[in-house]
């Protein structure tokens, strides 16, 4: 029941801000690019990188702490399906450039972001 709990509470968390970004980013950058989940693909991948070395390599933090924010909180607030959905819309819709844009940059910038985040981890808390 712990674990279902604790899962649960980061994914309320987690989506709600997911919702929150998503409607920031219409409001200040504009609805014509799925500029919410970029953001929110690229700082997840990030936070996640940062949290799994912290809690894995240099802190050995209790195992429930990665139910909360690696897969409740994270796990709502990423969105790969979305981007991926997104990003063959606008494909479909004859908007090449943006689609392509959004399913490589989400995978090729969140990959680096995932980077950045772990060697941040590591620069913090040396091994």
């Amino acid at each position: 029941m712990q674990t279902f709990l604790l899962i649960s509470f980061g994914a309320m968390l987690g989506a709600n801000l997911r919702y929150w970004v998503g409607g920031w980013a219409a409001a200040h950058l504009g609805a014509t690019f799925p500029y919410g989940t970029l953001i929110v693909n690229l700082t997840g991948s990030f936070i996640l990188g940062f949290f799994i070395t912290l809690a894995s390599d240099l802190l050995l933090l209790d195992p429930r702490w990665r139910l909360l924010v690696a897969i409740g909180f994270l796990g709502s607030y990423t969105t790969f399906s979305s981007y991926t959905v997104e990003s063959v819309n606008l494909i479909l819709n004859g908007e090449w450039g943006s689609g392509m844009l959004n399913l490589f940059g989400s995978t090729v910038v969140g990959g680096l972001s995932a980077l950045l985040g772990v060697l941040l981890a590591r620069f913090l808390i040396p091994l």
